[in-house]
């Protein structure tokens, strides 16, 4: 699995942020990079195979991840593009 290249971005939060999720600081800083990547692909930013990516997963791993949340992998999708993929399958 080819792996991205990664910046680093800096977040101010509040430290009982992950006291008050029951989090030590690396799990809350893993759990905050998971919920970044599972929003941007529920609002349609990204694909399925580049948020996994992104989390270093394969993509039915990510499908199952975003089960955790709640978050339907079929997602709602304009006439449109739904008629592209129809023609393309």
């Amino acid at each position: 699995m080819e792996k991205v290249t990664e910046k680093v971005l800096t977040v101010s939060y509040p430290k009982e942020l992950a006291f008050a999720l029951k989090m030590q600081d690396k799990e809350f800083i893993n759990e905050m990079r998971k919920l970044t990547v599972v929003k941007l692909y529920e609002i349609g930013k990204i694909s399925s195979s580049f948020a996994a990516k992104v989390l270093n997963l394969n993509r039915v791993v990510f499908l199952e991840l975003i089960n955790n949340y709640q978050i339907s992998f079929f997602y709602h999708r304009s006439d449109d593009e739904l008629l592209n993929d129809f023609k393309n399958a």
